[in-house]
């Protein structure tokens, strides 16, 4: 039996295969240190063999994406002046077929398949995560707290996170219907248990963050396109205006010691500040790709120690700014920063200008929130993990011809087929 291309590679055709193979892929980027290598490899293998079905749609030209591969090249390159070479060769590997594999779903899943496919995945790893989670003792603020499946409260923060925006852009944004809605409702009421249960501040506060500003952008699209702008600048002044009362009116102490931080934000300031004084050790080009946390080196060696790490591994200077400095220096910031800018502007633009756009409504959301996120944390920096694909495949999508909308029709017909299934 013959499979038709376009179920596996044309974007709205291939539903079912996208809705799995999201799914799937965000399930091996939670757990994939649990289950090892062959996760990786399914990973692989749901997206690299697209490319033999149609490449030329899969792939597309390379020389728009400049602009999204430039971090990527420049990590592969650090090999050459690494202080851990070895180290840096695999991981810049694995990091650019990473963004390869996000391309290769920006060309050819839509962002309904996506959103679905997320919160199917999303379910999953909360499941999974309530049903063989433990908690952790925290010997840093002495608390204890709900890390899912997950060795940080964090990570399963972020995924509760992630659901909760999911949830909310496939009722609010998509107006999805049927089971569908169900499907968005169950999922973001048990990701915001779960993000609430690991206690996370970070994760909730970035969310909190990210639905106040789409609530503010779907305000703004209630205007023309030539009204858009103007108030945006408005909004964003005042906004500006906010931030600086609330820094000054000390309205950020107050909003640590509701989530029980102190303003070192439980050892952080003191782990930024190592980290700078890490950059002058390779200010331009830093010391290579992860080459940094690397057991034996005697820097990452003292901060596991001080930090309680007895794994000695899976840390880092909780700023993906500070990450970059140390790894790739002021050069890899400045390519990390491009792709980030890039991906906010670009969608931010077509919001200010197009009449509707529902697709860069939900990306945008969703490279927000990992800004939000990029201050305390490093979720963009990995591969094989949920940040980086969604950060690579939002930017994908600026740089790809944009596909067809879904037709109303078809995607009724989808949700009686499932229905009935």
């Amino acid at each position: 039996m013959r499979i038709a291309k376009s179920l596996l590679v044309t974007p709205g055709q291939n539903f079912w295969f996208g809705i799995a193979a999201v799914a799937i892929s965000i399930f091996v980027f939670a757990y994939s240190a649990r289950f090892g290598q062959v996760s990786i490899l399914a990973y692989y293998g749901l997206w690299l063999p697209l490319v033999l079905v149609n490449y030329r749609q899969v792939l597309g030209n390379y020389a728009k994406y400049w602009w999204i591969l430039g971090f990527g090249l420049f990590a592969c390159l650090s090999i050459f002046w690494s202080a851990a070479p070895g180290v840096t060769a695999r991981a810049s590997v694995q990091y650019f077929s990473h963004i390869v594999c996000a391309l290769i779903v920006a060309r050819t899943i839509d962002v309904r398949t996506l959103t679905l496919g997320a919160l199917v995945g999303i379910m999953l790893v909360v499941v999974y995560s309530l049903l063989f989670g433990v908690y952790h003792y925290d010997p840093i603020d002495g608390s204890y707290s709900f890390v899912g499946a997950f060795s940080s409260k964090n990570q399963l923060g972020f995924y509760g996170s992630l659901g909760v925006y999911f949830a909310f852009a496939a009722l609010f944004i998509l107006h999805m219907r049927g089971q569908w809605r169900l499907l968005a409702l169950g999922v973001g009421g048990l990701s915001g248990y779960a993000m609430f249960a690991s206690q996370s501040a970070t994760s909730i506060i970035a969310t909190a963050v990210t639905l106040a500003a789409s609530a503010g952008i779907a305000f703004v699209l209630m205007l023309a396109p030539r009204s858009r702008k103007m108030l945006f600048l408005v909004g964003l002044i005042l906004l500006m205006l906010v931030v600086a009362g609330a820094l000054n009116g000390g309205v950020i102490d107050l909003v640590l010691g509701a989530f029980g931080k102190d303003a070192t934000l439980t050892g952080r300031t003191y782990l930024w500040s190592e980290g700078l004084r890490a950059v002058g050790n390779a200010p331009f080009v830093g010391v290579g790709y992860q080459a940094y946390w690397v057991q034996g080196f005697s820097e990452a060696e003292r901060l596991w120690e001080e930090f309680y790490i007895p794994t000695r591994s899976g840390f880092h200077f909780h700023n993906t700014y500070i990450e970059a400095l140390v790894e790739l220096g002021y050069v890899g910031l400045v390519l990390l920063v491009v792709t980030m800018v890039g991906a906010i502007g670009g969608h931010l633009k077509r919001l200010l200008t197009e009449r509707r756009n529902e697709e860069s409504f939900l990306l945008l959301g969703i490279v927000l929130m990992l800004a939000v996120r990029s201050f305390f944390e490093v979720d963009v920096m990995n591969p094989y993990v949920v940040g980086s694909f969604l950060l690579y495949y939002s930017a994908g999508l600026l740089a790809t011809k944009q596909p067809q909308p879904i037709p109303v029709p078809v995607f009724s017909r989808l949700e009686a087929d499932f229905g009935k299934a």
